[in-house]
């Protein structure tokens, strides 16, 4: 199943590590975030990957030229590998397909969506992120969810990691409650969307893919929210780098399921 990896966006309040860097390649230990999001996905057996660029698109194409055994298009960095699959081999990408397509500088989810869809290659169902989250989310059982019902989209649900307190507020303005959002019962949009190829009936005139066609498909019920109570992070501030940096540093990095799957191979084979 094809993965489209939203790669283009500025990353305004990352600025501290994003000036310079892009975000989706802002590195968590020796790697970028987006390698880990790409090894989760590639974990459960889907390696053809489709980035959304945009600003600084071409450090995103020199990183996966320069750091994999690529085959299947032109290395040169001028021409890029925009629009030409190029198959990555080795110990870091095994057999990882990467097509990189420019999607524009200012163009929202939605429209991005739409620049890939002739690179999707007639798939009816395939999977899309943000590429700035990670977690340890057990895809398989999400996607068979999908399947099971007729919904066009499927978003993961989390809670709130924010240390935000959520305040209910009487109608003379005395504090009813007040608690943190993790514990106030509050559900959000973690992004891990699984689509179907209707989805592009959504995104007419500019539309965006949360904002437009989500309430559109709401409406019809054709929405779907894999609630996971697990573990769940984006990198959306330096506290989060920071966050995220601090776990991997010290071993606490619960989306590096694919370590995981090696320890229990090692296990079994003692």
């Amino acid at each position: 199943m094809k993965v489209v990896l939203f790669c283009g966006g500025l990353g305004t309040r990352l600025m501290a590590q994003s000036r310079t860097t892009p975000k989706p390649i802002v590195p968590i230990g020796p790697r970028p975030i987006l390698w880990h999001l790409m090894k989760y996905y590639a974990h459960f057996g889907h390696r053809e990957f489709i980035l959304c660029l945009g600003h600084h698109g071409q450090m995103i194409r020199e990183y996966f030229l320069e750091n994999g055994n690529g085959h299947g298009a032109p290395h040169s960095s001028a021409l890029g590998i925009t629009g030409h699959p190029v198959v990555l081999h080795g110990r870091n990408m095994e057999d990882w397909e990467i097509t990189c397509v420019d999607t524009g500088l200012d163009t929202n989810i939605g429209q991005r969506l739409r620049a890939v869809e002739p690179y999707l290659n007639g798939d009816d169902v395939f999977l899309a992120n943000y590429a700035d989250g990670l977690t340890d989310l057990p895809l398989h059982s999400y996607i068979d969810l999908f399947r099971s019902h007729e919904a066009v989209g499927a978003f993961a649900c989390v809670r709130p990691p924010q240390s935000f307190h959520v305040v209910t507020v009487n109608g003379d303005d005395t504090v009813r409650s007040i608690q943190p959002a993790i514990d106030s019962g509050l559900w959000i949009n973690g992004g891990f969307f699984i689509l179907r190829r209707e989805i592009f009936d959504y995104l007419h005139n500019g539309r965006d893919l949360v904002e437009g066609a989500f309430p559109a498909l709401t409406r019809r019920e054709r929405l779907l929210a894999y609630r996971y109570p697990g573990f769940w992070a984006c990198m959306d501030t330096f506290k989060e780098y920071q966050q995220l940096q601090s776990q991997y540093e010290r071993g606490d990095a619960p989306w590096t399921v694919w370590r995981e799957h090696v320890r229990q191979a090692r296990a079994v084979g003692r």
